[in-house]
């Protein structure tokens, strides 16, 4: 994939593949998608490299995100163990976390059927990103109803 003319090629490829009518390119090579009322997904064409950029909104931090949540993320993040060769991001405007992946144009536009399989396995990662940041939260939360009790107690 040499040019933004070829990712576009290849982009309308996988609208007829998929029957997704919403995967169009912009001018500039960004496509953006709604997936299940749940994800936005876009993919960016990055010229002169034969790449392009996947990046998805995984979820909205609390400002006061537990720090274990971000030292989950820089954890997971090591070798690309728990992240599958991808890396997350915040946004700082939103504190949206980002998941960002990156294909190899002249791979995929060989293999349609895998990119599209690739995004679905992206968009499970995703999905278990999200319980694993509630599930820090939760802790949080519970963590500080256990202190607000114990500080009860310790008044009797």
């Amino acid at each position: 994939m040499k040019s933004l003319e070829e990712y576009k090629a290849f982009i309308a490829k996988v609208r007829k593949n998929t029957g997704i009518d919403s995967f169009v390119s912009d001018e500039d090579g960004l496509v953006s998608l709604s997936v299940d009322d749940k994800f936005n997904v876009n993919f960016q064409y990055i010229t002169g490299t034969r790449r392009f950029l996947c990046f998805v909104e995984v979820c909205t931090l609390d400002r006061n995100a537990p720090r274990a949540v971000y030292r989950e993320l820089l954890v997971s993040a090591l070798f690309g163990k728990d992240t599958a060769g991808g890396y997350f991001t915040i946004d700082p405007a939103t504190e949206t976390l980002v998941y960002n992946y990156f294909f190899d144009g002249d791979d995929v536009e060989e293999d349609i059927e895998g990119f599209v399989q690739t995004i679905e396995q992206i968009m499970q990662l995703c999905d278990m990103w999200i319980e694993r940041v509630n599930a820090f939260e939760e802790n949080e939360q519970d963590a500080e109803k256990m202190e607000t009790l114990n500080n009860i107690i310790n008044i009797f």
